[in-house]
C-alpha cells in the first residue's frame, strides 16, 4: 500500500500572517494554482484508490481539485483536522503574542490552549485517524491523505514508531507530498515533502 501524504496549498491565512489551526481560511488563488499542479504530477504517476482528506476549506478544496483529476473514493474524516489551537485561531501572530504569550519554557505537551487541545491529544486523534485509514484502506494499492502541517507532522511520527517526546520535526510546504509505502511488515520511505510539481 503506498500511501500519498499531502498539505493543502497556499492559503488565504499563509499571507494574512495569522494564525490558522481552527481558523477555515480557503486557498489563494496561487493556491489553487499549486494543488491543480500537485493533481497533474500525481495523476500521471499513481492510481489513486481513494482520497481522503480533512474537512477544512484549504484542505477540501485541495483533495477536491485532486478528485477532478482522478475517479475514486473521496472520504472526509474530521481527525485529519490541524491542531485545534483554539483562542488564537485567525488571530495575528503579532497579536497572540500580547495577549497569549507561551508560558516559559514552552507549554507542557498534556496542557491544552484556552479553547483549543493539547499536544498529546492531537497526537492521540491523529494516531486514531491513521490507525481507522489503515483498518478501512489498507487493502487498497495507492491512498492519498490531504491535511496539514500538523497532521503530516503526527502523521510521519507515528508511522514512523516516534512518540512524542522523540518525534522528528517534518517541515512540509505548500502542497508539500511525502510517499510511504507499507509493504510486507515494512515502511519504506519514497520522498519527504517533494515540491518537483511546482516547478
Amino acid at each position: 500500500m503506498k500511501l500519498l501524504l499531502i498539505r493543502h496549498g497556499q492559503s488565504e491565512a499563509d499571507i494574512l500572517e495569522v494564525h490558522e489551526g481552527r481558523a477555515d481560511f480557503p486557498l489563494t488563488e496561487l493556491g489553487v494554482e499549486q494543488a491543480t499542479k500537485l493533481a497533474h504530477f500525481i495523476t500521471a504517476r499513481y492510481q489513486v484508490d481513494a482520497i481522503i482528506t480533512s474537512p477544512l476549506q484549504r484542505a477540501y478544496q485541495t483533495a477536491n481539485i485532486l478528485k477532478e483529476n482522478c475517479k475514486c473514493d473521496f472520504i472526509v474524516n474530521d481527525d485529519l483536522m490541524e491542531y485545534n489551537n483554539g483562542v488564537l485561531a485567525g488571530l495575528s501572530r503579532k497579536e497572540a503574542l500580547i495577549k497569549y504569550p507561551l508560558p516559559e519554557g514552552g507549554r507542557p505537551l498534556h496542557v491544552a490552549i484556552e479553547g483549543g487541545e493539547s499536544q498529546l491529544q492531537f497526537r492521540y486523534r491523529v494516531e486514531q485517524a491513521l490507525h481507522t485509514i489503515l483498518h478501512d484502506y489498507g487493502h487498497l494499492e495507492c491512498v492519498a491523505i490531504v491535511a496539514h502541517g500538523g497532521t503530516l507532522l503526527h502523521l510521519l511520527n507515528t508511522l514512523l514508531g516516534k512518540t512524542v517526546e522523540e518525534q522528528c520535526l517534518f517541515h512540509t510546504g505548500d502542497t508539500g507530498l511525502h510517499i510511504l509505502e507499507l509493504k510486507n511488515g515494512r515502511k519504506v520511505i519514497h520522498c519527504l515533502n517533494s515540491q518537483t510539481h511546482l516547478v
